[in-house]
């Protein structure tokens, strides 16, 4: 056994993808250059990856040297991969925490239109678990407040506005009230 081959390394995830459930690419990231370098051979590679798992109720997989975690929600495929070596554990975090953020991010709509209708959203929490390979995030929670922390730059929800616009007119009755007393102690003068 050579001992180069079992070194620990940060970088665990070689790859994330989301298919629809035809086996159409909806995302995907490969954090590994060398693994699958051209875009032919990662369609290649999920296309071989849902053709072997889209039947089946298991959660783990190994095909072409990978080791391949993966969930499905009605219409939508989740695959997180990771070398033959790599910790099914690790891999099975990563994603059980991508399910349950775009669980919450979605609103429990796990589908295929809400995903394509919310990709900005997706793309940010798939950053957020993972960057280059390396894990940076497993608690849902966490990369849900993340993700919505960057979000508030641009509010989009019905509460975030309201709650803007509280401020601004409290801000506002601030400013009224503190130029009334101005104005009453000038006149008093």
């Amino acid at each position: 056994m050579e001992s180069g081959a079992l070194q620990p390394s940060l970088y665990t995830v070689k790859a994330i993808f989301i298919l629809d459930n035809d086996g159409n690419r909806l995302l995907s990231k490969y954090y590994d250059p060398e693994l699958y370098p051209s875009m032919k051979e990662q369609k290649n590679f999920e296309k071989n990856v849902f053709n072997k798992t889209h039947k089946t109720d298991n959660e783990i997989t190994f095909l072409e040297g990978m080791t391949i975690v993966y969930k499905s929600s009605i219409d939508l495929f989740f695959y997180v991969v990771g070398s033959a070596q790599e910790n099914e554990l690790m891999l099975m975090a990563v994603l059980n925490c991508l399910f349950e953020s775009l669980n919450q991010i979605l609103r429990k709509n796990m589908e295929r239109r809400s995903l394509l209708d919310n990709m900005d959203g997706v793309f940010l929490v798939v950053d957020e678990i993972v960057d280059g390979g390396v894990i940076l995030e497993s608690d849902p929670q966490q990369v849900v407040e993340k993700v919505n922390f960057k979000a508030d730059d641009n509010p989009l929800s019905e509460q975030s506005v309201a709650q803007h616009i509280t401020e601004k007119l409290a801000l506002t009755t601030n400013v009224l009230q503190s130029a009334k007393e101005q104005i009453k102690w000038s006149i008093l003068k």
